[in-house]
């Protein structure tokens, strides 16, 4: 879906900046950078980081941080390095951020391979796209001697995906509240601007029963069978299309053989929407029927020996802002001056998803580069004209912090104590 461009103020910003002769020099130098940054892709691909285990991955890339005009190089508690990019002091705080981790087992082989122009390889576009494209970004500043008004915090976060939780990111806004805008880096075509964020919850459901011989000891309860009537009456729930919102058993797990009454028996769900509220609310009727799926079971043998616990894995905010938010309209309008059409394909789970949760405004932006098979060992990048992603990101940053005595800051700073 095309993303309309109705503020006019924002475009004439961003028709400024694309015209300044030191933004063109900018963003001359990401189109002749292009090849170094896939290689550095491909470097970045080639290091595990699986979730929980992104320190090698994570000193590399701080390494990589370092010489490229950021102050305060850190490596915080949980595992985020980042440093600034300092402004004139009298400007907004955006973050720009792109996550280390993968979905690969450390021992997964990991060896970009070029074959007919595209490279292959577990990760090499989540997130290897948006470490890479963070330096190029950095170079390009450099580069140009951009002076921007606000401070820009550019960086990497840890445990974005699956079972970590937005744990980096979560870190990250705790340790800067006074933060004003943040942008995430993934992997999209050019012009792609998600500014919605889909919220999930994640429980591990446990059923424990006595267990026993299926004939011997029949009359007992059992924990799959338990664990079966719950299922059944999460399925049949029925949920809003808008907000859209959903639910899945994902994993299920249990018993020791054929011929016995299941001792244990274990699931993992996940439920999602872009409304807090009716992820709130299908949260409590999902904890509801887990319970009942222990009650149901035990009121058909007339016993109390079914037990269940359900304990919630995974916490992301769901999060929802207009089209007109002041973040949208300028990395849409960063696109149109360019020639590129904005657009957004719907919400999303992102590290922007706390931010935005948190009242900050966000959003996420494609890197460029076609690209297939993403969290599977068939992963391909095609980074043909992949340069045209870091420069419409170059040119959000630029328009929402303020370039120094060209333009104003377009994102403004919240009001909280500083």
């Amino acid at each position: 879906m095309k993303i309309p461009v109705t503020n006019q103020d924002v475009l004439e910003v961003m028709s400024l900046l694309v015209s300044d002769p030191q933004v063109a020099s900018a963003l001359r130098f990401l189109e002749g950078d292009n090849e170094n940054t896939v290689r550095q892709q491909m470097e970045i691909a080639a290091i595990p980081a699986p979730t929980f285990g992104e320190e090698k991955r994570g000193e590399f890339y701080l390494s990589r941080l370092g010489g490229l005009g950021l102050d305060q190089l850190t490596r915080d508690a949980v595992g985020n390095v980042y440093g600034i990019w300092r402004g004139t002091g009298q400007g907004p705080t955006l973050a720009v951020f792109a996550h280390l981790d993968t979905v690969f087992p450390v021992d997964t082989l990991l060896a970009p391979q070029i074959v007919d122009g595209k490279i292959h390889g577990p990760g090499i576009a989540d997130n290897s796209r948006g470490l890479a494209t963070v330096l190029t970004l950095l170079r390009a500043f450099s580069h140009a001697e951009l002076a921007a008004t606000g401070d820009i915090i550019f960086g990497a976060t840890v445990c974005e995906e699956g079972l970590g939780d937005l744990r980096g990111v979560k870190a990250f806004c705790q340790d800067f509240p006074e933060l004003d805008g943040f942008i995430a880096l993934e992997p999209g075509l050019h012009g792609l601007v998600t500014y919605e964020c889909t919220g999930s919850t994640r429980y591990r459901v446990k059923y424990n029963g006595p267990g026993g011989h299926s004939f011997n000891d029949f009359g007992q309860p059992s924990a799959v069978h338990a664990l079966g009537r719950s299922i059944a009456q999460i399925a049949d729930l029925q949920v809003p299309s808008d907000p859209k919102t959903t639910f899945t058993v994902g994993v299920v797990q249990g018993g020791r053989s054929v011929n016995s009454l299941a001792a244990e028996a274990e699931m993992l769900v996940d439920l999602r929407s872009t409304s807090a509220q009716s992820l709130s609310e299908l949260e409590a009727e999902v904890v509801r029927l887990v319970q009942k799926g222990a009650e149901d079971e035990n009121g058909r043998w007339e016993t109390d020996g079914v037990t269940v616990t359900a304990e919630r894995v995974g916490n992301r905010p769901a999060g929802r802002q207009s089209v007109d938010q002041v973040i949208v309209q300028t990395a849409a309008a960063a696109g149109k001056v360019l020639g590129i059409t904005p657009f957004t394909q719907g919400p999303k789970g992102t590290d922007a998803n706390v931010p935005l949760s948190l009242g900050v405004p966000s959003v996420t932006l494609g890197c460029a580069g076609a690209f297939g098979g993403v969290h599977s060992l068939q992963e391909w990048f095609d980074p043909h004209n992949a340069f045209f992603g870091p420069q419409q990101i170059l040119l959000t940053i630029l328009g929402l912090v303020g370039y120094a005595g060209h333009s104003k800051p377009l994102l403004k700073e919240r009001m909280i104590d500083r």
